[in-house]
């Protein structure tokens, strides 16, 4: 997905060029970008041969859907439960440690 937000559309071979630092086989990508248009994240249209796909969820619907289904799926749909385990097993540095309690009080992200 990063690959189709900054570039607006690709085909699998470019996606697959713009990913060749994480050595992705074409099918394995060909295979992702596929769930993604099944799951409604991109669509395709036909450019002769080759399928050109662009993004149709933006970055932060889609960061909003993930976060729901991580919440759901493993935090018994808990944020604070979510909140919780991130302060426990992740390093955070002062200065979103203080974002944290800046929003913690406000109620609200």
């Amino acid at each position: 997905m990063e690959v189709l937000w900054r570039q607006r559309s690709a085909t699998v071979a470019e996606v697959t060029e713009a990913l060749k630092a994480h050595k992705l086989a074409y099918s394995t990508v060909l295979t992702t970008m596929r769930i993604l248009e099944q799951k409604g994240y991109v669509k395709h249209t036909e450019a002769g041969r080759a399928y050109v796909y662009e993004p149709v969820v933006e970055r932060e619907a889609a960061s909003q859907r993930a976060v729901q289904q991580v919440l759901k799926r493993f935090f018994n749909g808990s944020p604070a439960l979510l909140a919780l385990r991130l302060l426990e097993e992740e390093q955070i540095d002062d200065v979103e440690l203080e974002r944290l309690r800046a929003q913690i009080r406000k109620g609200r992200p």
